[in-house]
């Protein structure tokens, strides 16, 4: 024990091991500080004197021209000292970095690291034998004790003397964690000088695991990863158990392919909903707007004369061109979705009405009309021609994946890159704070639902092309949850302002293979709804506890 605690550094024991680190370099750092003064020192400060000039409003543009000229040939002539002084000044950070290299680890880091260790079992030792303590006093005032109100204080305080001492225990390991980490960063505090902030990539990338290590937190870890984690671990299990089942591997190429082959119209349902729901809604019509979309769609670009009629009359579109009755489907479909998502976006953003209420109302007349208009009839294929104009195989690859990939970066886009999308983040996050700001909520909530009807539009009539035809009413049934699910599992909260379009991407991808999976093992449908309710309910449920954590 006693050659243990020899090896714990105190403060002063720790500075004085590095200082022969901070004397040497800091000795040649005094010498590149004076090859850079007149150098890179002097370029730095006459380049942001420019950038000041050409921001300022009061000088006339004669006067900016005449500093910036005047700025300009000092700067060449500082360029030349740098120049000149460059190859001495990248001997010196050599020279430098080499000392660093040779010693930092050896006489410094390791035994700060050794100490660490050592002191962590100490404060374990500690505990330990503090609460033992804590018990032995805790029984034998028990042993004293017969009125009921005093043996119940007691073990309150018993309780409280426990909480203290295991706090006192991480407080110590916390500064042990924090006494390391400092250990470690100390080399990059020195380079950092050097080299006027300037890393290596793997630098760079040593640096962030090293503070990813030291603010990993297992908890906040679990309640962001944890449902990723136990689906990868089901799919791991499905891809060991279809060779068992059906002889024949998961995990194929021309599975894959399917995968993303279905998950490419889904991608443009999620990512439209996405947006809704981090306004703090959701759409409970996606899968009846799917219905409509693939109605509408089959019947403009049915093969031949329509066989079933809408509102008793029957369409030929036969006699337009099939580029124009392609461009005319997808243009209606868009049409349709938009007009009833900006319905249920007027009355969600004028009315304050909840956008469950809204979507369910656009739900049931979208059902009720298409139904009705059509008898509830499958309208058939649409032209085999089609496909292969919108989504051709190239060397047996779908290009319906194109598709998708285009609209993950336009809508990625407009979130990231646009006043909308900040705007969209901004309401979604507290909204009274937005409207404040001079953001106008009602145009970002209805603009919110019009971009997800346009997304529905293109989703439905690409899977419109991928199935062929086949458009009916019920086409879609239950493409909501999945697409509700898909952005929840992918991290966009249900309490607003938080999401990112690559949550979204996985989400869809997640789901997608999931279902293809336990199709391809031949589990029932109906459970499958199961297995996605129990999806959603513990995806949700995270949620809320990272929601609680915060607060």
């Amino acid at each position: 024990m006693a050659n243990q605690n020899s090896k714990i550094l105190t403060a002063e024991q720790e500075l004085k091991l590095r200082q022969p680190m901070e004397d040497y370099v800091s000795k040649i750092q005094a010498d590149i500080d004076r090859l850079r003064a007149e150098g890179t020192d002097r370029v730095l400060t006459l380049q942001n004197h420019i950038d000041r000039i050409k921001k300022d409003r009061v000088l006339t543009k004669q006067e900016k021209a005449a500093m910036i000229a005047e700025d300009r040939v000092q700067l060449e002539k500082a360029k030349e000292i740098e120049e000149k002084n460059k190859e001495t000044v990248a001997k010196l950070i050599a020279d430098a970095e080499n000392f660093i290299g040779a010693h930092f680890d050896r006489d410094y880091y390791q035994k700060v690291k050794e100490s660490c260790v050592l002191e962590k079992a100490e404060a374990k030792e500690k505990y330990r034998q503090t609460v033992a303590r804590i018990k032995r006093e805790h029984q034998e005032t028990m042993a004293k004790l017969s009125d009921h109100q005093e043996i119940k204080d007691e073990r309150y305080v018993y309780k409280n003397r426990l909480f203290d001492a295991k706090r006192k225990r991480e407080k110590d390991f916390q500064r042990m964690k924090d006494r390391r980490h400092a250990a470690y960063t100390y080399q990059y505090h020195l380079i950092d000088l050097l080299r006027m902030s300037k890393f290596t990539f793997l630098e760079s990338k040593a640096q962030k695991w090293e503070n990813y290590k030291y603010t990993f937190n297992r908890r906040a870890f679990l309640l962001q990863n944890g449902l990723y984690i136990a689906i990868i671990l089901i799919f791991i299990m499905l891809c060991i158990i279809t060779p068992m089942v059906k002889n024949s591997p998961l995990l194929t190429y021309n599975n894959v392919l399917n995968i993303l082959q279905q998950a490419s119209p889904r991608m443009f349902l999620a990512l439209g909903v996405a947006g809704l729901i981090l306004l703090t809604g959701t759409d409970l019509s996606i899968g009846r707007m799917v219905g409509m979309g693939m109605t509408t769609a089959t019947i403009i670009m049915h093969q031949g004369i329509n066989t079933g009629s809408v509102f008793g009359h029957i369409f030929d579109f036969t006699k337009m061109p099939i580029g124009t009755r392609v461009v005319f489907a997808l243009v209606m479909c868009v049409l349709l979705c938009t007009f009833f998502t900006t319905i249920a976006g007027l009355f969600t953003a004028k009315f304050k009405m909840h956008p469950f209420i809204s979507t369910m109302a656009n739900m049931l007349v979208i059902f009720g009309l298409v139904t009705y208009a059509t008898k509830g009839v499958s309208f058939g294929a649409i032209e085999p021609t089609i496909p292969n104009m919108i989504i051709p195989k190239i060397n047996g690859f779908p290009t319906i994946i194109l598709w998708a990939v285009a609209a993950i970066f336009i809508v990625w886009f407009i979130w990231n890159k646009t006043t909308f999308g900040k705007n969209l983040y901004a309401v979604g996050g507290n909204p009274e704070a937005a409207a404040v700001s001079g953001i106008s909520v009602f145009g970002v909530t209805v603009g919110a639902f019009i971009m997800a009807g346009i997304l529905y539009g293109f989703g439905s009539w690409l899977e419109c092309a991928r199935m062929v035809g086949s458009g009916s009413a019920a086409y879609g049934q239950g493409w909501e949850m999945d697409a509700i699910a898909a952005c929840v599992v992918g991290g966009v909260s249900f309490t607003g302002g938080i999401g990112k379009i690559s949550g979204v991407v996985v989400g869809v991808f997640i789901f997608t293979a999931l279902t293809y999976s336990l199709t391809i093992l031949g589990i029932d449908t109906n459970l499958q709804f199961v297995f996605s309710g129990i999806i959603i309910l513990v995806a949700v449920t995270l949620d809320c506890l990272k929601y609680v954590q915060k607060k």
